[in-house]
């Protein structure tokens, strides 16, 4: 059986800019094959088990040549692989997506072409720059900047396209910029028209450089600017200082590796997102239900519920995990009727609304000592405590119970895993200093980034993150890290997500 290819557009950089047909494709394909301006994230998205491959042009990566890769295609497609190649921006716009095509169709192989958000427009956006302006320019030009000059005198009219339109946009051009603007102004353009580089738009490292057609050159050479980027030429441009928006929110130009499990990430990855940064996941644990010897115990403990005064719950997990047991066993919440329920922190406790549960007032510090603090007085010995949490929960809490008298029943709602991904992408952000900063939020989630790390062939994990602003969700986490060796650099001051997201802002508006 043969398979089919879909030549898809990642978008100019920024993953949330994927069309959702693409996400689709990446989502549900056998092997992708990717370049180097196709965001690695994008990859996160694939379903377990599928291949990648990288044929981009990348000086640690060995570049295959465009007819090597039509030819890689149609061998996939004729193994019966679902392919699809991952190409940056739109994937017909100086995508070599015609010679693909045509080659797959030479072999009987079905294809479709999903077209993805040119950077020809949307960097410029980026970068607060619209390509077309009522009063300023009705239209536009999208010019390949990145042949040599003696083709690009070939290919371009400079004559006709000079002047064509009202904003031209150069894909590709840094190093043929000189060239660029001579042609330019030789064929009619004013040496002081407005001109921008926009390198790496819509990713953390995002960089603009103005100037104009007579002094760009020099300006590229003193800024060392380096591609690739996207040059627009036109008084569009102008409107950069009244427009610009990306560069004014508050995580812009940061990068933020983000540890938490799959599920639990969505929430802190939006919030980042959201205020500019840009996020790198690597989930280094998965939560999972109890193995049987520890379910068996798990369940003899829910069988009692009418017995407990207490039930405290300590995660979000414990309370997902917590009514999913009860749902299994047929239980009934309402057996819990003699039991004061009581939470840690603000996101335990709203987990716990979601099911209907008002939990008691916990004032104070949002951990385990907390709850000592609050209700003290009345934990009286005898009394029969449920502690609904993980595996790798801290004994503090049932110690101090026991410690005062109460009787203790630890039930294990879930365990956490570690995970065992590779992610070469990752050890070439650390080596290059892409990461600039680094979420914790529980202490597993310090211990197995580490022991990922080391998996990886990373000799000494602890200076592989030198560089990299450590930021932990509260004391507990922050103390593992600190025992490992890191320099924690940010503590939330309440142990919540959107506490430890305030932080990195402080943190980012300190070091402006």
């Amino acid at each position: 059986m043969v398979g089919k290819v879909y030549l898809v557009g990642a978008g100019p950089g920024d993953p949330r800019l994927i069309t959702v047909k693409g996400l689709n494709c990446i989502e549900q394909g056998d092997v992708i094959v990717y370049d180097r301006l196709a965001n690695p994230s994008l990859l996160k998205k694939m379903k377990r088990g599928a291949e990648k491959i990288y044929v981009g042009k990348r000086t640690d990566r060995h570049t295959l040549k465009q007819e090597e890769i039509n030819q890689l295609l149609v061998d996939l497609a004729l193994s019966g692989k679902n392919v699809v190649r991952l190409k940056g921006g739109d994937p017909t716009i100086f995508g070599r997506v015609g010679e693909e095509a045509e080659m797959l169709r030479k072999h009987g192989i079905t294809y479709e072409i999903v077209p993805g958000i040119t950077a020809a427009i949307s960097v410029p956006a980026y970068a607060g720059i619209p390509v077309t302006h009522r009063e300023l320019a009705s239209s536009m030009s999208i010019i390949t900047g990145h042949e040599s000059p003696d083709k690009l005198d070939e290919s371009i009219d400079w004559e006709k396209v000079t002047n064509a339109t009202g904003t031209l946009v150069f894909m590709m051009g840094v190093a043929n910029i000189g060239h660029i603007s001579k042609q330019l102004i030789l064929h009619g353009r004013p040496s002081d028209t407005p001109v921008a580089l926009i390198r790496w738009g819509t990713r953390a490292e995002q960089d603009t450089l103005i100037g104009n057609l007579g002094n760009i050159e020099q300006k590229v050479k003193e800024a060392n600017f380096k591609p690739p980027a996207v040059t627009v030429v036109g008084d569009v441009v102008n409107q950069r200082d009244k427009l610009k928006w990306a560069e004014n929110m508050p995580l812009f130009g940061t990068r933020i590796l983000v540890t938490r499990t799959r599920t639990q990430a969505s929430d802190l990855v939006r919030k980042i997102e959201d205020l500019g940064g840009e996020t790198y996941e690597f989930p280094v644990i998965e939560i999972e239900m109890p193995a049987k010897e520890k379910l068996e115990a798990t369940n003899a403990a829910l069988q009692r519920l009418s017995e407990y005064d207490w039930v405290f719950f300590t995660s979000v997990n414990g309370v997902e995990y917590f009514f999913h047991h009860l749902e299994r066993l047929g239980q009934d919440i309402r057996s819990l009727h003699k039991a004061r329920i009581s939470a840690v922190g603000p996101a335990t406790k709203e987990a716990l609304r979601r099911y209907g549960i008002v939990s008691e007032e916990l004032p104070g510090r949002f951990q385990a000592e907390g709850l000592i603090e609050a209700f003290g007085d009345l934990l009286k010995a005898g009394q029969q405590v449920l502690l609904p949490r993980g595996d790798l929960a801290r004994s503090w809490l049932p110690e101090i119970l026991i410690e005062k008298g109460l009787s203790v029943t630890e039930a294990i709602m879930y365990e956490t895993v570690p995970t065992h991904d590779e992610d070469d992408e990752l050890l070439r952000l650390l080596h290059k200093g892409g990461i600039h900063a680094a979420t914790f939020t529980s202490s597993s989630t310090v211990t197995n980034f580490l022991a990922a790390l080391t998996q990886m062939g990373v000799e000494n994990p602890v200076q592989a993150l030198n560089g990299v602003k450590i930021t932990c969700i509260g004391p507990v986490t922050a103390n593992t890290a600190e025992k490992a060796g890191l320099e924690v650099d940010i503590l939330a001051e309440e142990a919540t997500i959107d506490s430890l997201v305030a932080g990195l802002c402080a943190w980012k508006l300190q070091n402006n």
